[in-house]
């Protein structure tokens, strides 16, 4: 008798988990998170430290405020910005930059050369220029540039020799090609000439190269994707990862008593890269409030509860026992909006990358 209420005992008692048990769904939970944002495997942080370009930096913080959120869901006509760096670094007005990140899914939108224009050489004698012509060339053939057929036209202006700073062509074309087909990737030749084609020799104007000059002026090919992943149109299911119904394990009964007679409301949900051991691959924000809703949606549903009609309808039947098994409107976000993250890739590319339905805005009976 003892022993079967000593077994009773060991039965009733509760077990804390193991640390390989809380290990494995932590492992599992960040697995899943990782699917969130679109991704297999966390990007390993950078060898050795490095500035993200100025103009992504800028870029991220034109798009979203301090905490990520998005500020105007217009402003970027994808949902992906990535730089890359020129992998050449030699003196000469060739470049190239290494595309494999980009994946296959991802629809190439525009593509930009950011040259920084360094200030024009002094010369002897009077200035004769105060403009000269830039061209941008697609690279047909490797070793054989100025050859016929050697060379595609991209883009061409005037630039002017009495300021520096950057300058921005377009060269869409050349990266859809290199995306389709990775080996036809034979970089970009840019020339300077006079206003009528002609060689200027020494030419006055020069572009930061990839090499001697400061990180913040380096060549750079900036692409703007989109990837296909948007989110679902309101009302939805929820918070990604959140349930209606609240977790009861571990929790007094009255916690729960009092949490069901709190109104539907939103509460602060923070999530901290850092904490989670992310903090080596993204740049910004170093967390963000994700929100969540919680509380009831007692009968009858106000306006400031938020409901639509079908919640309602079913608050009514719920509260006359109308029909058997209608349980009460759930409280749940009535309003999603997208976060932004600027991140290290795998190849250490400075990417913005914007994510939908991840902070809710309000919440509402449903």
């Amino acid at each position: 008798m003892l022993g079967a209420v000593l077994l009773l005992l060991a039965l009733a008692r509760p077990v804390c988990p193991s640390p390989a048990s809380v290990a494995s769904r932590r492992a599992e939970a960040l697995k899943k998170l990782l699917e969130v944002f679109g991704m297999e495997d966390p990007p390993p942080p950078p060898a050795h430290f490095k500035q993200p370009p100025q103009y992504m930096v800028d870029l991220f913080n034109t798009v979203a405020n301090a905490d990520g959120v998005t500020k105007n869901p217009d402003i970027l006509e994808g949902n992906t910005v990535r730089s890359f760096l020129d992998k050449t670094h030699s003196e000469e007005m060739r470049f190239l930059f290494v595309l494999s990140s980009v994946a296959k899914n991802e629809k190439i939108l525009t593509a930009e050369l950011h040259l920084f224009r360094l200030w024009p050489r002094v010369t002897d004698g009077p200035k004769r220029h105060h403009f000269c012509q830039v061209s941008v060339y697609q690279v047909l053939e490797k070793d054989n540039p100025d050859t016929p057929g050697g060379k595609k036209l991209l883009a061409a202006r005037l630039v002017s020799l009495q300021t520096s700073g950057w300058e921005v062509f377009a060269i869409t074309p050349a990266v859809r090609d290199w995306t389709e087909d990775e080996s036809s990737n034979q970089g970009l030749l840019v020339t300077v000439q006079g206003l009528g084609g002609s060689p200027l020799d020494p030419p006055p104007l020069q572009f930061a190269s990839g090499r001697g000059h400061h990180e913040s002026k380096k060549p750079m090919l900036v692409l703007f994707t989109d990837d296909g992943r948007r989110g679902a149109s309101l009302p939805t299911a929820g918070f990604p990862g959140e349930s209606h119904t609240p977790g009861t394990l571990g929790r007094s009964r009255s916690t729960r008593s009092l949490d069901r007679l709190q109104p539907c409301q939103r509460h602060p949900l923070s999530v901290d890269f850092e904490e989670i051991g992310w903090s080596g691959w993204i740049i910004s924000p170093r967390g963000y409030n994700a929100f969540h809703c919680k509380g009831s949606c007692p009968f009858p549903l106000g306006e400031n509860m938020r409901p639509t009609n079908h919640a309602t309808v079913q608050s009514i039947i719920n509260a006359l026992k109308l029909s058997e098994g209608v349980s009460s409107p759930c409280c749940v976000p009535d309003k999603l909006y997208s976060i932004n993250l600027l991140y290290f890739d795998d190849d250490e590319n400075v990417v913005l990358k914007q994510y939908d339905d991840m902070v809710a805005g309000s919440c509402g009976c449903h």
